[in-house]
């Protein structure tokens, strides 16, 4: 059986930011296990985490919803991404930033999408 979001460009394109998040947070320092690296985790794993649990609902509207669930996870991996490159941990041009703005891209165009197809 496929599962709807596996379908989605948005879902596998968040799950790559998650692969991508675990490999730059492993070589964090060790003192920010519990701090950024563990919130950084969170965030990412909750952006495709969101999109599949929106894609297996019902209705339009709760899709909407998790897609917008999703969209504040992935601001809140940004701000922490900004936090990191203030503390020194990468430099502001690191690739994550630009895998942030196309997810960005693919879920509002999702959005936009399942909005008007309702």
């Amino acid at each position: 059986m496929v599962r709807p979001h596996y379908n989605l460009l948005a879902w596998k394109s968040a799950m790559a930011l998650v692969k991508d998040v675990y490999t730059l947070t492993g070589d964090f320092p060790k003192e920010e296990m519990y701090g950024l690296t563990s919130q950084m985790r969170r965030a990412a794993v909750s952006i495709p985490s969101n999109l599949t649990e929106g894609a297996a609902r019902n209705g339009t509207k709760e899709f909407v919803q998790f897609l917008g669930v999703a969209k504040g996870s992935l601001s809140e991996l940004e701000t922490q991404l900004l936090i990191s490159a203030e503390l020194g941990y990468l430099s502001r041009d690191h690739g994550l930033f630009e895998e942030i703005e196309e997810v960005s891209r693919l879920i509002a165009g999702l959005q936009k999408s399942v909005r008007t197809a309702d």
